[in-house]
């Protein structure tokens, strides 16, 4: 926490879980959520964070197999019963599934709050087998306003493509949650620190945006597929505030943050300012970022 008093004072929890695919294990993937979702609750946390299709699993081995999972947002069973927890326990909570949405499907992500749905995003960068089941997002990428801040959603693969925590910041997120499914990739996964390249690519976003990241990842190994957890909480100077979770296990993470405090935090000077410093005159008309329409002009 800042010196000053906090405007507006959270605790982020950030849920690292192993959900299964599978029609057969949906009622237990609700279950765990929820139940490791009560654990934070039960921890002072009123920002809750959950991974990537935490609702179904992740490893789908038909498109017609990937329908069996899907549901509507927000009329959906799993969106229904996230929207009734946060209502009961007066918390917000980003949570994953896969939405369907005509003949299309997405990798969804929703926020909701003690009032209800918030919004949804919908995956821009597809990571391999997903291009097979899964339309590119279309919704852009979307800073949702709440009590307790600004919140933006990623997922995922999106990390890796700075654009995504860049927009969203230019937007003014104060917070991004980032719900995850990353995999065991060839070797070396893991650094002499027991970081993971996901840890250092979050760290550095939340650093060079000045916003604090919040990362979901799983656990466990669903149908052959390994998931590598290393879920984090960054702050807005990069570095994690807490623990990175371990590979292995369940667990939850939390931080004490002041959430609106990304709006005049400085870097490391008062007169270094990561947004006024950037030289859209020189760069700007080669990326295109000047002409996105929810940018400044």
């Amino acid at each position: 926490m800042h010196n000053k008093k906090a405007v507006s004072p959270i605790r982020v929890a950030v849920v690292q879980c192993d959900p299964q695919c599978g029609t057969e294990h949906r009622e237990r993937n609700q279950q765990l959520c929820l139940s490791l979702a009560l654990d934070a609750v039960k921890g002072g946390a009123n920002l809750i964070v959950l991974p990537e299709l935490s609702s179904t699993g992740y490893t789908f081995e038909t498109r017609e197999q990937a329908f069996e999972h899907a549901e509507s947002i927000p009329d959906g069973p799993s969106v229904q019963k996230w929207m009734g927890f946060a209502r009961e326990h007066n918390v917000y909570l980003a949570a994953g599934l896969v939405e369907q949405a005509g003949m299309k499907l997405f990798d969804s992500a929703v926020l909701v709050g003690p009032d209800g749905f918030i919004g949804n995003y919908r995956k821009a960068h597809l990571w391999n087998q997903e291009k097979l089941w899964f339309s590119p997002g279309d919704l852009g990428f979307p800073v949702f306003e709440t009590p307790i801040g600004r919140i933006g959603l990623l997922i995922c693969w999106d990390i890796w493509f700075p654009e995504v925590p860049r927009l969203l910041s230019q937007q003014g997120a104060d917070i991004i949650c980032s719900l995850n499914n990353w995999v065991w990739t060839p070797p070396p996964l893991f650094d002499e620190a027991g970081r993971c390249m996901a840890t250092y690519l979050t760290m550095t976003a939340a650093h060079v945006n000045n916003v604090f990241i919040a990362a979901a990842n799983r656990v466990g190994t669903d149908r052959g597929e390994r998931f590598l957890g290393c879920s984090l909480i960054a702050g807005t100077n990069g570095w994690p505030l807490g623990p990175v979770a371990d590979a292995e296990q369940e667990t939850i993470i939390y931080a004490d943050i002041d959430l609106s405090s990304t709006r005049s935090a400085p870097i490391w000077n008062d007169l270094n300012d990561l947004h006024r410093d950037r030289r859209c005159d020189v760069y700007g008309s080669m990326l295109g970022y000047t002409v996105h329409p929810q940018l400044p002009r």
